[in-house]
């Protein structure tokens, strides 16, 4: 896919915020390093209580609005700072938390390629779902016309899951995300994507 700094690309995004998502301003966010390339999107899952999809909780943990209460799985979330630049609910719904011009906060303790830090260098894209769980259509494709708008603004040279950037803490998305079925919506060679994930892809071909 090419990236252009034409018209399209300029529509789609004001200040690292992308038009087609809903804006969920968090506070949880900074400044990427300077002379940083945003070059890296990494993909999560999520869902709270886990298992459970369609409320609000993701979007207040993100917020710093969570109610401790609601459920006894919260408490273990107490005093939890943390944000992604985007989460894709089961229907396709898109929210966008932090511009991806700024360095959220979803990595944490990570490393891929050059990176030590990837919060510094990536976008950081949640899935509404559990580990290893399958995914849903519409995110799929809301998914693919994300990093499509992504690739167009910003010099990315790799698309991976939480568990590449930290596999002895992570393992989401999971087994049950489907990354062929990513590589080809968006057209891009093997080598944007975690070389295990393409050779299980070759494996099943």
């Amino acid at each position: 896919m090419n990236r252009t700094d034409g018209t399209e690309t300029s529509t789609l995004w004001s200040d690292g915020w992308y038009q087609h998502a809903m804006p969920v301003a968090s506070p949880n966010f900074g400044p990427r390093p300077a002379q940083t390339a945003v070059d890296l999107v990494v993909l999560h899952s999520i869902s709270l209580p886990p298992g459970e999809y369609g409320g609000d909780a993701v979007g207040r943990l993100f917020c710093n609005q969570l109610d401790l209460d609601q459920h006894p799985y919260f408490q273990r979330l107490a005093g939890l700072r943390v944000s992604s630049h985007f989460y894709i609910r089961r229907h396709g719904e898109l929210l966008q938390f932090v511009s991806a011009d700024e360095r959220a906060w979803h990595a944490g303790a990570s490393s891929y390629g050059e990176s030590n830090n990837c919060n510094d260098n990536s976008i950081g894209v949640e899935l509404e779902g559990i580990e290893g769980g399958l995914f849903e259509p519409d995110q799929y494709e809301t998914l693919v016309a994300l990093c499509s708008a992504i690739l167009q603004r910003y010099p990315i040279t790799a698309i991976a899951g939480h568990e590449h950037v930290a596999p002895v803490r992570k393992t989401d998305p999971g087994a049950g995300f489907d990354w062929r079925l990513l590589q080809q919506g968006l057209g891009l060679d093997s080598r944007f994507f975690p070389e295990r994930e393409m050779s299980r892809v070759g494996a099943r071909a």
